[in-house]
């Protein structure tokens, strides 16, 4: 049921991404000779924190802004390099604009996300319709650095600005009988061109165990990389869950139901032996077509000769997430 497509290789700066990111290198490594010559690991490891943050807040200068301050959420900022803002945008998997990795940049410019409403409903207490706007304002925005990892083996560092969806439940206060939580995406025909294959039943869905969606590191998006998100990563917000494989992370949300059964999510229903209900992100777990020992960072120089990197247990987030499976046979609930 996958469609494979090839990457589209590697996209050279511009000129001006070149200047700007010349000046931020020359800045870093002043930095460093800094540390080096002033005073050892505590100076170093300040400006690699400076580092890092000059990288997470440059803006690609493309949409309206959208900024958010540094999480102090375990976990919610890797100190890897980011993807280019170009190959995040560009090589993209969101079926209801094509299965190609180009296609959703180029068909979901149509994508009105104005006016924009999320019903939450279900078993709560207080079910509600939020306008996008009023979403916006429900908590402070974070900017979290989060590894992305496709089932289809190859990765991403992306800076996403948004807040906890903890947030957002505890207003409509799930019942003691709420046990899942179930995502639906936007199916609309006039603007989704790939909602007239067969690839899935529409609309896609996606849910979590509630104790899943209620962790910290569970993100409601609505920007990256200081903006407001493309239409073709999910806007006007989507779900972002980084220890679980991307097609997880519900884009352009309509919906979010509590529910005391486990939901009937999009390519569970069309491939249950190939995409299990949880699907963590374990290299010990095959695909039954492949491997997930391994992934390719989009983006770095090589394209699909590039080196493949090892894939971490949980994507690297085992630390905060693993208590979440504890004594789970995770072969059985991939």
């Amino acid at each position: 049921m996958i469609v494979r497509t090839a990457s589209k290789g590697f996209i050279h700066p511009t000129p001006s991404e070149i200047t700007s990111q010349s000046a931020y290198q020359s800045r870093r490594e002043w930095m460093q000779r800094l540390a080096l010559g002033a005073g050892g690991a505590t100076l170093a490891a300040w400006a690699g924190r400076d580092a890092l943050a000059q990288a997470a807040t440059a803006r690609p200068g493309k949409l309206a802004a959208l900024s958010g301050a540094r999480s102090s959420v375990p976990g919610a900022s890797t100190p890897e390099a980011l993807t280019r803002y170009e190959h995040a945008s560009t090589y993209n998997n969101f079926y209801e604009f094509g299965t190609d990795k180009a296609a959703p940049a180029v068909n979901a410019k149509s994508l009105p996300t104005r006016p924009w409403t999320v019903a939450v409903e279900g078993l709560v207490s207080k079910p509600r319709s939020f306008d996008i706007d009023a979403l916006l304002k429900l908590s402070a925005m974070e900017e979290r650095i989060y590894r992305l990892r496709c089932v289809e083996g190859w990765s991403m560092v992306i800076p996403w600005v948004g807040f906890s969806l903890e947030a957002l439940i505890k207003q409509v206060q799930p019942l003691g009988s709420a046990k899942y939580v179930e995502f639906v995406t936007l199916a609309d025909p006039k603007v989704m061109p790939g909602l007239r294959s067969n690839v899935l039943d529409w609309p896609y869905v996606e849910g979590l165990r509630l104790d899943e969606a209620m962790h910290p590191l569970t993100l409601l998006a609505f920007g990256m990389y200081g903006e407001i998100l493309p239409n073709q990563n999910g806007a006007p917000l989507r779900l972002v869950v980084p220890w679980k494989y991307g097609f997880k992370s519900g884009k352009s949300l309509v919906k979010i139901r509590f529910t005391d059964k486990e939901p009937r999510t999009a390519w569970n229903v069309a491939a249950p032996q190939e995409y299990g209900f949880y699907s963590n992100v374990n290299p010990g777990v095959a695909h039954p077509r492949w491997s997930q020992a391994t992934e390719r960072r989009i983006g770095e120089e090589g394209g699909l000769l590039a080196k493949r990197r090892k894939t971490l247990m949980f994507n690297g987030y085992e630390p905060q997430v693993g208590q979440l499976y504890a004594g789970m046979d995770l072969s059985k609930f991939f």
